[in-house]
């Protein structure tokens, strides 16, 4: 790996670690309001977007960081769906 991945990475995990205080409020508080489930799903189908092109460019930086956001923001969206539709 050279520099320009590893900023890369470290680029994602800042972008990915922004998301635990939403991911903590539905999660653990559970608490989803103010959160807009559509708002979530086009975050998520951007960033799938964004991790093919990460795997068509053959960059592990853009693919790590891309299947981490879709984790963490994948789950605030359906934590946040479950929440709202109880």
């Amino acid at each position: 790996m050279d520099w320009v991945e590893g900023i890369g990475l470290f680029a994602g995990f800042l972008g990915v670690s922004g998301w635990y205080p939403q991911l903590k409020r539905v999660w653990i508080d559970g608490r989803a309001d103010g959160i807009s489930v559509p708002t979530f799903v086009v975050i998520c189908i951007s960033l799938t977007l964004w991790l093919i092109y990460g795997v068509l460019k053959n960059s592990i930086a853009i693919i790590v960081a891309n299947v981490l956001a879709l984790l963490m923001i994948g789950s605030v969206a359906i934590g946040a769906y479950r929440i709202q539709n109880q």
